[in-house]
């Protein structure tokens, strides 16, 4: 059983890439699925919001988005000290920001990608 689905951008290499090694790393059981192939009405995720951020959503609809994703991934797979530092108030808001940073400037990271992002 699925502790959530994890939607990335699948057109990323980047985001394909931290998606696939977080999912191995952490060993907890989600569904691992690039945004551009999921049913994002059932999901209850708008696509604009699929489109910009990590989603995070459980069996029962509750959904996070972007850092608070990744700490709610974090906190499934046991990593809860770290998942509490990046939802704390003042770290929180730096987490946001580092991790807006990275999802607007994503094309322009270099590295041995599997794809390049399309758009």
């Amino acid at each position: 059983m699925t502790v959530a689905t994890v939607l990335y951008d699948g057109d990323c290499g980047f985001c394909t890439a931290c998606a696939g090694a977080t999912a191995r790393q952490l060993g907890v059981a989600v569904a691992l699925v690039p945004w551009q192939l999921a049913d994002l009405d059932a999901l209850g995720v708008p696509r604009a919001d699929a489109e910009q951020r990590l989603q995070w959503v459980t069996p029962s609809g509750v959904r996070r988005e972007g850092h608070e994703a990744v700490a709610a991934w974090f906190r499934a797979g046991g990593r809860g000290r770290l998942a509490a530092v990046l939802t704390a108030p003042v770290a929180g808001r730096v987490a946001a920001l580092a991790y807006r940073a990275v999802a607007a400037n994503r094309r322009r990271i270099p590295g041995p990608w599997p794809r390049s992002c399309r758009s």
